[in-house]
């Protein structure tokens, strides 16, 4: 049986969550509602404060989405009681980042400005000039909308320069190595 699966998932005080026969999830909380339908195959039961899914049989598909289903379900639980966030950090002479009202202008060395709006359920904070984070109640937008704004320019490998996860390692080449051990004339 599946590990993740078979963990319980705590709820929150503050935390309330509302199952439909046809398996469709509603979390709602102090930061906000989120809602999601899951397989009918799986049953989701709630008791004594804990969330448990089981699934019905051994077979390959439900072994898959039982570890999957418990996931999503702790972090819709989660999302609503905590929430999310990603911070991100630019890097680069004269890179730098505002909010201008909820968006987010960044000055990455193109041209122009590039903007950012935030979609629904997200928000943004600055600080500094060098770092902004994303914050929200779904994880997998928060991740959407960080992983957007690192592609507007990603770190490139030799001076660092770009907009990268607070966490990122960037693996650093070395640059130019003619003049230093070069053929000899």
């Amino acid at each position: 049986m599946s590990r993740i699966g078979r963990k319980p998932i705590p709820v929150a005080k503050g935390v309330k969550v509302e199952i439909t026969p046809e398996n469709m999830i509603t979390v709602t909380g102090p930061k906000g509602t989120l809602q999601r339908q899951f397989t009918p195959d799986l049953t989701i039961n709630q008791d004594d404060g804990n969330l448990t899914v089981t699934r019905p049989d051994d077979t390959q598909t439900h072994k898959a989405l039982h570890g999957l289903s418990r996931t999503l379900l702790f972090n819709m639980v989660t999302g609503v009681s905590t929430g999310f966030s990603k911070t991100l950090e630019i890097n680069g002479t004269g890179y730098r980042v505002a909010k201008v009202g909820e968006n987010l202008v960044f000055q990455v060395g193109y041209s122009h400005p590039v903007e950012v709006d935030p979609p629904a359920g997200i928000s943004f904070t600055v600080e500094g000039t060098t770092k902004c984070t994303v914050n929200g109640i779904d994880k997998y937008m928060v991740g959407q909308v960080a992983a957007q704004i690192r592609d507007i320019r990603k770190p490139e490998p030799y001076k660092g320069k770009g907009i990268k996860y607070a966490n990122e390692v960037i693996r650093r080449k070395a640059g130019k190595a003619g003049k230093v051990g070069g053929k000899k004339k």
